[in-house]
């Protein structure tokens, strides 16, 4: 079976990973891996690949950045060709970004087989852009593989059939563990001149977060409170620091004392600051889940999330740009009084195996 495997930005490179690596052990899959360049800066793409010891891509369609509708039509159109020349088998697509569904909209009006990993993940907010990739692409998607027993609920009740779903477990969390050496060996706290424990993570990268001023400033108000407690490390995004200019917040971010800026970090030195982190403070999914495995207290700031187990099972809570709320939680936590958590169920290191034996089972 031929099988063409999309990654397009920063997030599926973590989870294309293990799999590929599982497909190449399988005699009946030839693996083709395509790029098609919706994040094509080396901070955000290129490095993990080095370090993932991913292959590089056998295609590449440089669509690089643009609107949503255009780099979803861009990729159409170049993946379009790729299909008429290849004739896959079948397509693997991955989380939900703008790639994922542009790739699963074309092979399935060439009908070509949709493999779906991380299938039924909702966050119920239309207002994201990536909630209506799911949503459309789990539409067009012949084999949905969930992360979790909720997302296959999810599924269920929007009349998708049984015999499509399968429930794998988190592909997150098989590069997690499969690096645990290398990120256990990151020298990041030491260059950072931090201790564990005693400092914040904080990602930031959301349109809904950084592209509104009175939400940012929420933010940025929360955490220069947090900073007077506890140092703050802030690898920031390119988007961040392009619309910190830009609202001409700048100077006030730069009077807060107690906080390290760095640039977007490689994997393990990213792994290794989360895992001994006091707490983290985000508006990412996958950190969110990765927070819940390392045992670390987690603040999401955003209004809903698409994981809702990191949550209800984990060590996660949504404050939105609430200044109030964030600085609360974050007070709850410096004084010692979090949730423990638990990682949940099939996020044991081992959904590649389970995703390529769904797939033989049904390609087979």
């Amino acid at each position: 079976m031929k099988i063409i495997n999309i990654v397009g930005a920063r997030p599926n490179l973590m989870k294309i990973a293990p799999i590929l690596e599982a497909m190449k052990s399988s005699p009946f899959i030839e693996p083709i891996l395509l790029h098609t360049g919706q994040h094509y800066d080396d901070r955000m793409s290129g490095a993990f690949f080095r370090e993932l010891s991913i292959p590089e891509p056998d295609i590449y369609l440089e669509v690089g950045s643009a609107s949503h509708a255009k780099q979803v039509a861009k990729i159409m159109e170049r993946f379009d060709d790729v299909c008429d020349a290849l004739t896959p088998d079948a397509i693997l697509v991955v989380g939900d970004v703008n790639s994922t569904l542009a790739c699963s909209l074309v092979a399935a009006k060439k009908d070509i087989y949709v493999i779906h990993v991380e299938a039924g993940i909702r966050s119920f907010d239309k207002t994201m852009p990536e909630e209506i990739n799911r949503i459309l692409t789990d539409a067009v998607s012949d084999l949905l593989l969930t992360p979790t027993n909720d997302a296959v609920q999810n599924l269920l009740n929007e009349g998708h059939s049984e015999d499509k779903i399968r429930l794998v477990g988190n592909i997150m969390i098989d590069t997690l563990k499969k690096s645990q050496a290398m990120i256990n060996a990151s020298r990041i706290l030491e260059n950072l001149g931090i201790v564990k424990h005693n400092y914040v993570a904080m990602t930031m990268h959301r349109p809904s977060n950084v592209d509104s001023l009175d939400a940012f400033r929420n933010i940025l108000s929360a955490i220069a409170h947090i900073q007077t407690k506890i140092k703050v490390v802030f690898p920031i995004h390119p988007r961040t620091r392009k619309m910190m200019s830009e609202f001409g917040l700048q100077d006030y971010f730069d009077s807060l004392k107690n906080i390290i800026i760095t640039e977007p970090l490689g994997y393990f030195d990213f792994g290794k600051l989360i895992s001994n982190a006091k707490f983290v403070i985000t508006d990412s999914g996958g950190i969110q889940e990765e927070t819940t495995v390392y045992g670390v207290p987690c603040i999401t700031i955003r209004n809903s999330t698409e994981r809702p187990v990191t949550v209800t099972e984990g060590t996660n809570e949504l404050a939105g740009n609430d200044t109030a709320l964030i600085i609360e939680l974050a007070e709850r936590i410096l004084a010692g009084n979090w949730k423990k958590g638990k990682i949940p169920e099939l996020w044991d290191g081992l959904t590649a195996r389970r995703i390529v034996a769904a797939i033989e089972e049904k390609l087979t």
